[in-house]
């Protein structure tokens, strides 16, 4: 045991001087909601799930194509908040309130990562809030 001691102390130090990951929360001032719109840890900014809501917080018209390019858009715009573009998306969870309209979706999801491709997944939702047909919930990597 006496052995031991010297190392156990050394790992003690160590561990208390080692710093553990920074962390942000990233709230947008007049955000409804007890949550904020992304959080940074370290390099990874992991975005809160995103609806297809226009300026007025109403769900645009229209359907899932109108829906899913809206919610695109308002990724789009958080990640400019936080100084990213839609290149630096790594994965994206697509939550639909009928997974029949996947293809639909995926129509539209195509058109903004032309060039990267984010992992994703994707499955159906039995009830989304204000009724949507979608929602996005996006992490993209810092430089």
């Amino acid at each position: 045991m006496r052995r031991l001691l010297p190392l156990v102390l050394v790992l003690s130090a160590a561990c208390a001087t080692m710093k553990g990951p920074r962390v942000e929360f990233l709230a947008r001032p007049g955000s409804p909601g007890p949550f904020s719109e992304a959080v940074r840890v370290d390099n990874i900014v992991f975005l809160s799930g995103v609806l297809g809501t226009d300026s007025t917080g109403r769900l645009v018209r229209g359907g899932i194509g109108p829906e899913t390019k809206q919610a695109l858009e308002n990724v789009k715009a958080a990640l400019a908040r936080n100084g990213l573009t839609m290149d630096r998306v790594v994965k994206c969870t697509v939550m639909l309130a009928d997974i029949g309209e996947w293809a639909a979706m995926n129509t539209v999801y195509r058109t903004y990562f032309p060039d990267t491709k984010p992992a994703r997944s994707a499955f159906g939702a039995s009830g989304l809030v204000l009724g949507g047909r979608l929602e996005l919930e996006c992490i993209a990597a810092a430089r």
